[in-house]
Parts: structure tokens; C-alpha cells; sequence
């Protein structure tokens, strides 16, 4: 039989399925692209654009990062280099002020530590006439203000320079304690200035656990180490030992406002119960010399009108510092003890 005479196969008109084969089939052998393969080249195209456009954000913003932080530690650097402040010239006569600001406590911008060493630098520039503690507090901690005291004293006897105090809001409590180891004391008319007394605060919640049903579970070893517990019940043996303890502190702040105004002082009961006066007040009790603020000191005392800040402050570059090598101990120290031991 020949090839004329092969039967040939009507396609079937209703087969739509096999007419849609064949036509890709053809189209693909024809080499031309059919709907299908251009829908997933596209598809295809914009994966690959937006993993493209992904990783260059990525990159923009990881390069962001990195310039935050060297900014960052740029700003770290020059706040920790530049802390004592402006320049000064030791050959230039001068005032030297050091400010006692806030809470006069450990760890605070009017801590021991930082004003004793600001003192240090006013004395011994040989360009400052005089030192000037400028104060604004209303006092604080006893020890770190009779550590100042005593470093005043022997910084003036060393220095042979005059250390004149000069009240602006308030110079209460151990502000004063400061204050009295200048050789003058300054004041605005309404300053606040005294409070010359020791004080031990807290509460007792003891009749309202009573109320409450609350048992307080307290065990030490030592008959007296949780008498200032404030869910305890306090003895009068127990508060007797504190008064005598805040008595005896009363009495070396008395003391050094007897060595500090000498003569000057007009002492009355009231002097030393822990009242405190306006500056007026103040200067008419003998606690203070005379009114004046910070420029009339410079200008019409020392004689030197240009003023030349010598407070050192903990800045907050400092802080992170500290706080940042504080993070580094500890993980230290956990790290330790996840060491296991050698026995």
C-alpha cells in the first residue's frame, strides 16, 4: 500500500485539547515563544530584579550602620577629651570658680571626688587670685561634705589663696557644711541658707501589716542588724543607739560651722535645731558676710574679672563608658562562672 493510500485522520473539530498541543508543539518547533514561557520569563525577571533591589538596601543600610556608629565613637571620643572644658592660660590672673550644684552625694556632678578635684586644678593654676565655690544645693550626704571641708582647709593653707563661697538659690545642710570653710560667705537677700542638722528617714509599716494579716519574716544573725527594717517593730534601745549616732554626726557639723565663722557667729538656740533663713536673715545671724553674687565677687573681691570654670562633670559620654566596661565586667564574670570547675 502506498503512502497515497494510508488513511489519514480526520482531526476532530470538537477536540479542542489536541488542536491546542499541536499548536504549541509547531510553535515551539518553529522557534517561537509561546504565552506561557513569556509569563514565566516575566515572573522570573521581576524575582531576580527584586532580590537585586533587596540585597542593595541591604548593603545602603549596613553601610547607614557602620557610619552611625563611627559617629558615634567619633562624638565619645572628643566628649571624653574635651570634659575639663575651655582652655585655660595659668598666666592670666583670674577668678576660678567651682560649682556645687544638686545633691552633694557619691556618684552625683556634686560628689567628693569631682569638686576636690576641680579644687585641686583652681589652686594650683598659678593664674587664679582666688577660688569661688559657687553653690546651689540643698545638701546632702555629711561624709562627702566634710571630705570637701577638710580638702578646702588644707588646699588654703597650702595655697596661701582666698576662698571666698557665693550662695545662689539655697546653701542648706551640708552644702553649708561646705560653705563654712570659705573665708566669706556671699548671698542673695533671699537665699535659702542653714538647715544646720542631721536627719535618718524611713517608714514603719508594722500596724498596717497588723491590719493586713501580713506575718513579716525577718531572720538575721545579730540581735540589732535589722533594726532599721521598716516592717520590723523598733526598740527603744534600738532608737536610742540611732540618736546617739545622729548626735554625735550634729556635733562635728556644729563644730565645723564654730571653726568656719568664728567670731562672726551669733549662735541663739535656734542656730544649730535645723531651722533655716533667708539670706538676709543669714548675713544678720553671722552665717553669712554680706550679699553679692558670682560677678561682684570677681569684679569688686578678687579683683580679677575674667572667670575661668573649673567644675568637672561626669558627662554622659562618661557614663556610657562606664556603663559599657559595666556590661563587659559582668558578662565577664558570667562567663567565668560558666567555666566548669577542675576538681
Amino acid at each position: 500500500m502506498t503512502d497515497s493510500q494510508i488513511p489519514q485522520k480526520t482531526p476532530d473539530p470538537s477536540d479542542t485539547t489536541s488542536q491546542s498541543e499541536v499548536q504549541k508543539k509547531q510553535s515551539s518547533t518553529n522557534g517561537i515563544p509561546n504565552e506561557g514561557s513569556g509569563w514565566e520569563r516575566a515572573t522570573l525577571e521581576q524575582l531576580v530584579f527584586a532580590s537585586l533591589t533587596e540585597q542593595r538596601l541591604a548593603r545602603r543600610w549596613r553601610t547607614f550602620v557602620r557610619l552611625a556608629w563611627l559617629a558615634f565613637f567619633i562624638l565619645l571620643a572628643w566628649a571624653v577629651i574635651g570634659r575639663t572644658g575651655a582652655s585655660r592660660d595659668a598666666s592670666t590672673p583670674h577668678t576660678a570658680v567651682v560649682e556645687i550644684k544638686g545633691e552633694i552625694a557619691s556618684g552625683a556632678d556634686a560628689s567628693a571626688e569631682l569638686i576636690v578635684a576641680a579644687l585641686r586644678g583652681a589652686f594650683e593654676d598659678d593664674g587664679a587670685q582666688a577660688v569661688v565655690l559657687l553653690i546651689n544645693s540643698p545638701g546632702g550626704s555629711p561624709v562627702q561634705a566634710g571630705i570637701i571641708n577638710d580638702e578646702i582647709k588644707r588646699l588654703k593653707t597650702k595655697h596661701k589663696k582666698p576662698v571666698y563661697a557665693v550662695v545662689e538659690e539655697s546653701c542648706a545642710s551640708a552644702a553649708y557644711y561646705i560653705a563654712v570653710a570659705a573665708d566669706k560667705i556671699f548671698v542673695d537677700k533671699a537665699s535659702i541658707v542653714g538647715s544646720i542638722g542631721v536627719l535618718m528617714d524611713g517608714f514603719g509599716f508594722t500596724g498596717l501589716m497588723e491590719k493586713l494579716g501580713v506575718e513579716r519574716r525577718l531572720m538575721t544573725a545579730g540581735e540589732n542588724k535589722g533594726f532599721l527594717d521598716p516592717f520590723s517593730p523598733q526598740t527603744e534601745r534600738q532608737r536610742a543607739f540611732a540618736q546617739t549616732m545622729l548626735d554625735q554626726i550634729h556635733k562635728q557639723f556644729i563644730d565645723a560651722v564654730k571653726a568656719g565663722r568664728g567670731t562672726r557667729l551669733k549662735e541663739t538656740p535656734e542656730t544649730f535645731s535645723g531651722l533655716f533663713w533667708s539670706g538676709q536673715q543669714a548675713i544678720e545671724f553671722g552665717l553669712a558676710d554680706q550679699l553679692g553674687n558670682l560677678d561682684f565677687v570677681a569684679r569688686e573681691v578678687v579683683k580679677a574679672e575674667e572667670i575661668i570654670d573649673y567644675t568637672r562633670r561626669e558627662n554622659v559620654a562618661e557614663r556610657l563608658v562606664k556603663r559599657f566596661g559595666a556590661s563587659i565586667g559582668e558578662g565577664a564574670v558570667h562567663a567565668l562562672k560558666s567555666i566548669p570547675a577542675v576538681r
